[in-house]
């Protein structure tokens, strides 16, 4: 951009396309300016060209102070895969684009008829009169409950029924935090400014009961854990369920090979697996 004076992408222009006002809003080397109509080089695309990704989706973003608007780009960055998104109710139009672009839907490849649908998988009988494969059936797999690198959740859903024409490059299958093909990180709910009682004090928030037992903002995450069984000097360690020193409640939920069994419920600091290392006499100590 280096010497060319480039004018705002909001600049008003005629149905030839050509500039309605003699002095233009620009910029050039990094400066501000306002630049007669013979001077421009270049135009802007679009005035979310300036921003990232991220705050493109805040809402009257030219009206945020920047400390805040660089807080809304970084929690977005954060957030988790709801297990009931919903699609904000206002937006800025990018919604659309950015969870087509991320890649977490499910895009039609060719237009078509639904043939078969469930929850794993969605087949399209292809219609297209000028696609010349031999190949007519589009068959789709549906990610179900796969653990992301950050231990969140990827849950893809269907969006079509049976007998239902699809157009190609068409959202046919929501992804994590995706609702009917947009973006939706977190649900519209209803929130009051006001003070109660000291309880919201600096960043403290309230939520209701409701929102809790309705899992408003309940996520899934899937941890994964790995236990390696090495040989030692002293000997090979086992994985058993014959762990000493451990009550039988401590060992509840592990099948007779030492290892938690598939469907247990578990919480924090249950043994999943259970392993004895072969251990040496300990050295006497000088009063022994």
């Amino acid at each position: 951009e280096e010497d060319f004076v480039i004018a705002q992408a909001n600049s008003e222009i005629n149905e030839k396309g050509q500039f309605i006002n003699e002095v233009i809003s620009s910029r050039k080397n990094g400066e501000f300016i306002n630049a007669e109509v013979d001077a421009i080089d270049l135009m802007d695309a679009s005035p979310q060209q300036l921003v990232s990704v991220a705050s493109s989706l805040i809402p009257f973003l030219e009206n945020d102070d920047a400390n805040r608007a660089l807080m809304g780009s970084n929690m977005m960055r954060q957030a988790v895969p709801l297990i009931k998104p919903k699609a904000p109710l206002v937006g800025t139009g990018m919604e659309y684009t950015v969870a087509k672009d991320s890649g977490s839907t499910l895009v039609a490849k060719r237009e078509g008829v639904v043939d078969q649908l469930d929850a794993n998988r969605i087949v399209i009988r292809v219609t297209d009169k000028k696609d010349n494969s031999l190949n007519k059936i589009d068959i789709y797999n549906l990610q179900k409950f796969q653990r992301s690198n950050q231990n969140t959740c990827i849950n893809q859903r269907p969006l079509v029924n049976v007998g239902d024409y699809i157009k190609k490059n068409q959202v046919i299958a929501d992804g994590p935090a995706t609702d009917l093909g947009e973006l939706a990180l977190g649900r519209n709910v209803l929130v009051a400014f006001m003070p109660w009682n000291g309880y919201n004090f600096e960043d403290s928030i309230l939520i209701s009961e409701k929102v809790v037992q309705d899992d408003v903002f309940t996520s899934i995450h899937v941890e994964e854990f790995e236990v390696m069984a090495r040989d030692t000097k002293l000997g090979p360690e086992d994985v058993t369920r014959d762990i000493p020193n451990a009550s039988e409640e401590m060992l509840v939920n592990l099948d007779e090979t030492g290892i938690v069994y598939v469907g247990a419920e578990v919480t924090s600091g249950d043994i999943l697996v259970g392993k004895v290392t072969p251990k040496g006499e300990s050295p006497m100590t000088p009063e022994e």
